[in-house]
This record gives C-alpha cells, sequence and structure tokens, in this order.
C-alpha cells in the first residue's frame, strides 16, 4: 500500500477513536455529576464484549449499520444528503419479504432474486428525491425525509391483511419467506453470524473500488467538489446527481437484508428501524472511508449491545441510557476530532510537499539553478 493511502486509512481511523475518546471523557463528567462512578460502567461493558454471544451480537448488528452507513456515504462524496436511508431500507425489506413468500425459486436464483428487489426497490424510492432535484431543483433534504413518512404510509398499507399482511399473534407479519431464500450463515460457540455480514463486506470493498479507481467514481467526487468545475470538463452534473441517488438508494436496500435472509424471515411491525439515521452518525465517523465506517460501525454496535448489561448492575445499577448518551457525544466530538484531524492531515501534507520540493531540488543542484537564471534572463 501506498504511504499516501496508508495515511488516509489512517485519517479515516482516527475520526472514530478521538471521537470515542472525547465522549467518554464528557460521559463521565456526567456520571461524576449524578454521583456515580465514572469508570465501572465502561468495565461492565467491555466486560460483555467479551461474551461469545454478545460479540455475535455485534457482528450482525455491525453489518446493517455498515451498509446503512455506505448508503449515505455514495450520497455524501457527491455532496448530497440522503436523509432518506432509513425510509428506503424498511419499504425494501418489506417488498423483499413478499416476494420472498411468494415465490420459490432454488436457492441459487432465489436469493440472488430477493437482493434484486432490495435493490431496485431501494433505487426506486431514492430516484423519486433524486428526479425531483434534477429536474425541479427540490432539496433532496426535504424530498427524503418526506419519502420516509410516506415509505412508513405505504408499508402500513401494504402489510394489511387484505392486502399481503399475514396476522400472527398481535403482529402483522407478511408471512414466512420461502426457506430457499433463507441466506447460509456461520454457526460459532456464541450464536450464528449472519452470512450477509460477508455481503456487507464484499459492498465496502466495491464501493471503494468504484470511487477510486473507476472514471465514474472520479467523475462523482470532482460533481461533488464542485459541480460547476466538472460540468466545463464535460460532465453531465444532473446525471451524476441522479446516478449517486439511485447507487445510495440501491446499497440502502441492502441494510434490512442481513436480518431479514438470516433471522426473521418476514417483514413486521418488529423489524428493526432507524438504521438509516445511525448510518449517517457511522459515515461521518469513518469519514466515508470503507475502512473507517467499519470500525465506526463497530463502535455503535458494541454501545448498543453492550449497554443492556448496565441495567442489572450489582449493587448500583446504571441507566442503560448511558450508551445513548455517548452515541450522542459522539456526534458532537465528530465536530472537534474532524477539525483535529483535517489539521493533522495538513500539517502531514504541508510537510510531505517541502520534503518532495527539497529533494528535488537536491537532485537538480547547481544546475537547476542556472534554468532559473536562463529562464528569468529572457
Amino acid at each position: 500500500m501506498k504511504k499516501f493511502d496508508k495515511e488516509r486509512v489512517l485519517l479515516a481511523v482516527a475520526g472514530p477513536v478521538i471521537a470515542l475518546i472525547a465522549a467518554v471523557a464528557l460521559t463521565s463528567v456526567v456520571l461524576v455529576a449524578s454521583g456515580k462512578s465514572p469508570i465501572e460502567p465502561y468495565t461492565l461493558m467491555f466486560e460483555q464484549a467479551t461474551y461469545s454471544d454478545i460479540q455475535v451480537l455485534i457482528i450482525n448488528q455491525a453489518g446493517m449499520y455498515y451498509l446503512a452507513a455506505l448508503a449515505v456515504a455514495v450520497g455524501f462524496r457527491m455532496n448530497l444528503f440522503n436523509i432518506g436511508v432509513d425510509g428506503q431500507y424498511r419499504l425494501a425489506a418489506m417488498v423483499t419479504a413478499v416476494v420472498g413468500a411468494h415465490v420459490a425459486l432454488p436457492a441459487p436464483l432465489q436469493i440472488p432474486l430477493l437482493i434484486l428487489v432490495a435493490m431496485l426497490t431501494g433505487a426506486f424510492w431514492a430516484g423519486i428525491a433524486g428526479i425531483l432535484k434534477t429536474t425541479r431543483g427540490v432539496s433532496e433534504v426535504v424530498a427524503t425525509i418526506m419519502l420516509n413518512a410516506i415509505a412508513t404510509s405505504v408499508i402500513g398499507y401494504l402489510t394489511l391483511t387484505k392486502n399481503f399482511g399475514v396476522p400472527v399473534g398481535n403482529n402483522q407479519t407478511t408471512g414466512v419467506m420461502e426457506k430457499s431464500g433463507w441466506f447460509p450463515g456461520i454457526k460459532l460457540a456464541g450464536g450464528e453470524v449472519y452470512g450477509f455480514v460477508f455481503v456487507a463486506v464484499l459492498a465496502g470493498v466495491l464501493y471503494w473500488l468504484v470511487l477510486n479507481r473507476t472514471r465514474f467514481g472520479f467523475d462523482l467526487r470532482a460533481t461533488g467538489a464542485s459541480e460547476s468545475a466538472a460540468a466545463a470538463s464535460g460532465v453531465n452534473a444532473k446525471r451524476m446527481v441522479l446516478s449517486a441517488m439511485l447507487i445510495s438508494g440501491a446499497v440502502a436496500g441492502l441494510a434490512g437484508l442481513p436480518i431479514l435472509l438470516g433471522d426473521v424471515h418476514t417483514y413486521s411491525l418488529s423489524f428493526p428501524t432507524g438504521l438509516g439515521f445511525t448510518g449517517i452518525t457511522i459515515a461521518l465517523l469513518g469519514r466515508n472511508n470503507p475502512v473507517g465506517i467499519a470500525f465506526a460501525a463497530l463502535l455503535i454496535a458494541f454501545l448498543d449491545k453492550a449497554s443492556p448489561a448496565l441495567d442489572y448492575a450489582t449493587p448500583v445499577a446504571y441507566d442503560k441510557e448511558i450508551a445513548v448518551i455517548m452515541q450522542g457525544l459522539i456526534v458532537i466530538a465528530v465536530v472537534v476530532s474532524y477539525e483535529a484531524v483535517r489539521r493533522w492531515g495538513l500539517r502531514r501534507q504541508q510537510q510531505r510537499v517541502g520534503e518532495e520540493l527539497a529533494a528535488a531540488a537536491r537532485a537538480n543542484g547547481n544546475g537547476n539553478n542556472d534554468s532559473v537564471k536562463e529562464v528569468a534572463a529572457r
């Protein structure tokens, strides 16, 4: 790996680390102010992380967070704020569950079909905001927020018993999916890791390759940096905006599949919500870098799955909302950590450029000086 690439990865990882340290420090102040130990809650949570069942839960949760954050990151790299990931993945999961319950194909065909349905549904829902932005100038923030609410109503309507709903006790579901659509997992001592977690890893690799090793990725990043400059170089800015929204929605459609295909095998009222909004935090923490996003996803998943143990601590119980406070403080700490990391990166870049110029000057020697004098004399 090149030195420059190593520094970019380091910058991506430094954000979550600095934010975590700052969040821990600020949360400790809150604990001290409430008259409780500022150390014991962290000890309890880290102890939970040593248990195999909690580790499995963290990995599974991080896989869903990772896909949601990648969807947000695609928009960020284009200077778009796709706040509608939450509605996109929930609608995609519901449609996928319906298709999975009514279509029965062999597993080699069924699973790709369900993945395709999820991606197309997410892309379609995000594409509405993309079309509104490119044709009518509607802000993607406003459009996607409204589409989140509409998606909730559409899901509620489609899961009615007269449509695709199947009542199970007090819960309303879409029925159990055909077993050929169940994504196999990896059984460990602490439980089963969703097999779709490896799809999330693959998505991260593809995200990096497309953005950094293809012409499309370059055009996308260039348009996000400056639409006018990109247009001057021949890039169709509106097409790139629509493409970014479609890709972001397609990735968002995958966010609910780890638990849908790997565990519950149906969409119901108890299906996880809020992944999209958590994905925004994780994408910011990871600086839109797939490695940084992975660390941030594991961090947030750790706080989610280790915090319930605080309620059962003895002799003094701690509120599990401490973890929620930490997550909120992490978002605030992002501002500080990003500025610190940005300044460090700027100093490193200036230092590297200075070293390269000095090395070039030493290599050229007096000949370079003679050339400069000759040019100046003309």
